[in-house]
Order: C-alpha cells, then sequence, then structure tokens
C-alpha cells in the first residue's frame, strides 16, 4: 500500500474578505513529485505558506509527513526543506559558507564535503569562495536549491525553483528533482513553465479560484479532452492546452 506523505482536507484561506482557498482537497503519494498549477493568485505559494508551518490556515486539515502542520509544526519542520520564489541566501556570506552553514544545522556530520558535492553539482565550484553579493540572479538561484538539498528531508517544496535559470541549469534542475523522487522523497513542485510539469510530475493537480478543479496524471487529464483531428492526423493536446481548456480560457492554436 502507498504511503501517503501530504494529505490535504477542506483546506481554507482568507483575506478579509479574500477567500483564498476554498476547500482544497489532495493527497501526495511518497516517492512521488507532485505539481501544483495555477494562474498567477490562485493560491499556489498560499498552499505551499500553510503546509510549511510559515502561514495558519482558517479551515480543514493539513497533514505533512503524518504531523498536523498546525499541531505539530516542529516535526513538520523537521520533515522537509523548502525552496521559495526568492532565493534565500545569505550575501555576505561565500556560497561555500553558506551551504555549510545549513550543513551544520540539519547535523550533517561532514558539512564541508556536502558543500563541495553540491557546488560541484549545481557548477558552482568557481564561485564558491566568492561572496554572494557578486553573484548573478541566476547563480543565487542555483546556490538556493543547492542549499534546500542539504541533509536528506524527506519532503522537499519547491516554489517555482527554475524561475531565472539559464536552460543547461534548468534540465540539470529536473534531473536532480527526478533523482530525488527515484531515492525515495517526495517533491511538492510549483511551476510556471507547463513543460516542467510534463516532464517531472508523476501527478497534476490544477487549482482555480480556491478549488482543484482536475487531478491526475498527465495521461487522465489527457483523456478529458478528445484529440483534436487536423487533416486525419492525430493531435496530442500539450498539457499548456489542457490547462488552458480547464481553467476556462481559450487560445487560437
Amino acid at each position: 500500500m502507498q504511503t501517503i506523505s501530504i494529505q490535504v482536507a477542506d483546506l481554507q484561506k482568507s483575506y478579509g474578505k479574500l477567500n483564498v482557498l476554498n476547500g482544497v482537497n489532495f493527497t501526495v503519494d511518497q516517492g512521488s513529485i507532485f505539481a501544483l498549477l495555477g494562474s498567477n493568485g490562485a493560491g499556489k505559494t498560499t498552499i505551499i505558506k500553510i503546509l510549511t508551518t510559515l502561514l495558519k490556515h482558517d479551515g480543514g486539515t493539513a497533514i505533512v509527513n503524518g504531523f498536523d502542520v498546525a499541531s505539530k509544526p516542529v516535526h513538520v519542520w523537521q520533515s522537509l526543506s523548502l525552496t521559495g520564489q526568492s532565493a534565500a541566501v545569505d550575501e555576505i556570506l561565500t556560497g561555500r559558507e553558506n551551504i555549510i552553514m545549513i550543513a551544520r544545522l540539519r547535523h550533517v556530520k561532514h558539512p564541508r564535503q556536502a558543500a563541495d558535492d553540491l557546488l560541484t553539482r549545481f557548477g558552482l565550484t568557481d564561485a564558491a569562495n566568492r561572496r554572494v553579493a557578486t553573484y548573478s540572479g541566476g547563480m543565487r538561484r542555483k546556490l538556493d536549491l543547492a542549499m534546500s538539498l542539504v541533509g536528506t528531508p524527506p519532503i522537499i517544496f519547491l516554489d517555482e525553483p527554475t524561475t531565472g535559470l539559464d536552460p543547461e541549469a534548468r534540465i540539470e534542475m529536473w534531473k536532480v528533482v527526478k533523482e530525488l523522487a527515484e531515492g525515495g522523497r517526495t517533491v511538492f513542485l510549483t511551476t510556471q513553465y507547463l513543460d516542467e510539469a510534463e516532464q517531472l510530475a508523476d501527478r497534476i493537480a490544477i487549482l482555480h479560484e480556491g478549488k482543484i478543479i482536475a487531478s491526475g496524471t498527465l495521461l487522465e487529464l489527457k483523456k478529458m479532452f478528445p484529440p483534436a483531428q487536423v487533416e486525419y492526423v492525430e493531435k496530442q493536446l500539450t498539457l499548456e492546452e489542457i490547462f488552458l481548456a480547464i481553467i476556462g480560457k481559450k487560445e487560437e492554436y
């Protein structure tokens, strides 16, 4: 029987009169890659903040690694790592010092070796001893991602992780995410790049107007729509076309 890493039931959140989440429900299996898609302002980051204990929800339940986020926040913290939309790095420290700091906080046995391995993995070895203040935006993003992989947290939250990365770094990040899932870790991903979800996700959920309006594997989502016929040649729908159709937007193709 598949173990569930994340379970969300009837999750609700409002800011004054603005209802952001109106009863969100989904589960994420252990060792899988789960992609949450939605337009800007749909509530994706709000869900991540709730699941990582950074924001309190108004109703419903959220369970992460078997712990309720409201009543067992410390246990939840110990179960995850989070890469947010903005790089959370110390600009005064060097790249190596940033990773060593996180490794020590996570009680990694050999923090310097862990730092060297991650710097190599993300192509930052040449800049390892430079202060992060001198890094480009893409380099800071790669360092932020490297820091999120320190230690062995069973659940990893990635909120639009490849924004600002060049194509080569983006493909490398895809490889890292796949390796994490293959190693048994759970990856919760939000992204604006629908091809990214196509490449990575075992399951996809689409958030619209505060609710999950569709979820399933890519194949299951494709089956929701009949294949388009162009001169008797079957056209396979892309995830972008499926997403736009589900949320009610139309484009000419």
